[in-house]
């Protein structure tokens, strides 16, 4: 600045306005130079730390996502294990065959075993309620973890239906049908009626229903998991 000032008050000493005027300009000019430089520079850090922040929760939400698929898995091998019980054991129901009550008796037993994956967090609630859900740009990953949360919020109302069908029925028809200790039948008739045969279509009903919204949570989980892949440039 020491410098400028020197050659301002060299050239006003010597009357040379022309010479002068162009300095100023090119001086003006050098300083509109550094400044957009300044703001580039300070636009190019902010950017660098959006996107670091970005990644990151990227890197978070796939990382959830992902605990969340293993226990999705988990709630589908352990519905559909006693879905198939389930299911024989309404075969059996129909066709009435009493040769097969003490296999009936085990099974009717297990008809208060139900999958419960119980998911609490939500990753995009959290997200809009923070304001940060503005950092992650692209919208493609936002929508569809919007639509998983929807989907969660579908499977823990399918699994508090089955529970209290549980709760409400289940317990209150098998425990006066069967001893619990060793899955005797007490009550044959009231085993083989079509109201019992009924209650086990129930079960099946939500059964079914939770394991077709379990898949679509997992497809949906490897939907968003490649498009996380894709915005870091993974393999």
């Amino acid at each position: 600045m020491k410098l400028f000032r020197n050659i301002r008050k060299s050239l006003i000493q010597k009357g040379n306005l022309k010479r002068y005027l162009l300095y100023a300009i090119g001086e003006v000019f050098l300083v509109m130079i550094g400044i957009s430089l300044a703001f580039q520079v300070n636009n190019w850090n902010d950017n660098r730390i959006r996107n670091s922040t970005e990644i990151k929760y990227y890197e978070n939400i796939k990382d959830e996502i992902t605990d969340d698929k293993a226990l999705v898995i988990e709630q589908i091998h352990f519905n559909n294990r006693y879905m198939e019980e389930f299911k024989y054991a309404n075969e059996i129901l129909e066709a009435n065959d009493r040769s097969k009550i003490d296999t009936l008796g085990f099974i009717v037993r297990n008809l208060t075993q139900y999958s419960d994956f119980d998911k609490k967090g939500n990753i995009y609630e959290t997200l809009v309620n923070s304001g940060e859900i503005k950092l992650l740009q692209n919208h493609m990953i936002v929508n569809n973890i919007r639509e998983l949360e929807e989907k969660y919020n579908y499977i823990n109302r399918m699994e508090n239906i089955h529970y209290d069908a549980m709760m409400k029925h289940v317990i209150i028809a098998t425990n006066s049908i069967i001893k619990f200790s060793d899955a005797s039948v007490q009550k044959p008739n009231q085993l083989y009626s079509y109201e019992f045969q009924n209650l086990v279509l129930s079960l099946l009903q939500i059964m079914t229903e939770k394991d077709k919204v379990y898949n679509e949570v997992l497809n949906e989980i490897e939907t968003i998991t490649k498009l996380i892949d894709k915005a870091l440039k993974l393999p």
